[in-house]
């Protein structure tokens, strides 16, 4: 008899974004790393803790270059390879790129995972890349431990439309493209706790790409944009704060996916989230009784989260209308204002 394959899931101590170092840990490993000044064309490197590196080319185009990998968050091995290869794309989308191809980042137990199953993580992989036009164009594998599948993104952007997550201004209002609550859902999923329902959540928002990112470049108001991933809302909007030398204020009233507030009441959590919160709680002014769960959101890591964009106040009504036309969305989470470069929840 064929011994039956073990989850995915259950062959790592972690996944998805919750796989993340966490932002303190990271930022005392980067302290020692050298400035990259001396590289005229390095437009951005690792000094502001942006979403990818980018490189002039010449006056009409940039190289976006970046990479992201992690251990399974759901068991279907197709799935996990879409949910790996969106969250990988969205970080060129994130600067206003558009990508052109992708490598593949494999580390399989070997011995322990079929070649069939290891086949259809990439195959997952690849259809998404399909889907934003690009070819998985090769890559490199290893046989480890723990099962590992992510995308080397690789994209394009005009020099002048790069979008980073410093150049937010006091006076603009902040939107996120996606709910929260990725990372809720995995742990429910981990736990035997997530019905069908909310699998189909899960596997819809973290497989969703975020391709209206490379439509924002150039975009009149649009000052800073970011995707929010494994440090949570928080420590993501924390990066724009720092960036912009000045105060980020979030709602304490997000918005959520399906089922997540019953999950969080229940008290399903993320380790990562607890990790967040002790790595930049410190920089964040929370209100007066607000409720641990609602924190718990705001630090929830997110796999292949939604885009948190910093736009002029006045513009805001016609990026609604333009993010319709190009099948996308948001809802409005918080703004920036005067201040020093903290966080500031808002009831």
């Amino acid at each position: 008899m064929t011994t039956p394959e073990p989850r995915l899931t259950s062959l790592a101590h972690g996944g998805g974004c919750g796989c993340k170092l966490a932002p303190a840990v990271l930022r005392d490993i980067l302290k020692g790393m050298p400035q990259a000044a001396p590289f005229a064309n390095l437009m951005v490197g690792t000094e502001t803790s942006d979403d990818a590196a980018v490189w002039r080319l010449n006056d009409q185009q940039a190289l976006v270059a970046t990479t992201d990998f992690f251990m399974p968050v759901v068991d279907d091995p197709f799935h996990f390879g879409q949910i790996a290869a969106t969250n990988a794309l969205s970080d060129v989308y994130a600067m206003g790129g558009t990508p052109i191809f992708a490598l593949a980042i494999v580390g399989m137990p070997v011995n322990v995972l079929s070649t069939e199953t290891i086949g259809r993580i990439l195959q997952g992989g690849a259809s998404v890349c399909a889907a934003a036009g690009i070819p998985v164009a090769g890559g490199h594998s290893i046989d480890s431990v723990e099962p590992i599948y992510g995308l080397v993104a690789l994209g394009l952007v005009h020099p002048d439309h790069v979008l980073t997550n410093r150049g937010a201004r006091p006076g603009d209002v902040l939107l996120l493209t996606k709910g929260l609550g990725v990372g809720v859902l995995s742990a429910a999923f981990k736990q035997d706790r997530l019905s069908k329902e909310g699998y189909r959540t899960l596997k819809e928002t973290t497989t969703r790409l975020n391709s209206f990112g490379a439509k924002l470049a150039g975009r009149p108001g649009v000052h800073a944009v970011t995707d929010v991933t494994g440090f949570g809302l928080l420590g993501h909007a924390l990066e724009m704060a720092r960036g912009a030398d000045a105060t980020v204020e979030i709602t304490a009233d997000p918005p959520i996916l399906a089922g997540v507030r019953d999950l969080l009441r229940d008290g399903v959590r993320t380790g990562a989230s607890a990790r967040n919160w002790t790595s930049y709680g410190a920089e964040v002014d929370l209100p007066a009784g607000l409720e641990d769960w609602r924190r718990d959101l705001l630090t929830d890591p997110q796999t292949s989260g939604g885009l948190l964009i910093a736009v002029a106040e006045a513009e805001v009504r016609d990026l609604e209308v333009f993010a319709r036309i190009n099948g996308s969305g948001f809802d409005v989470v918080g703004r920036v204002v005067e201040g020093p470069p903290r966080v500031r929840v808002a009831t």
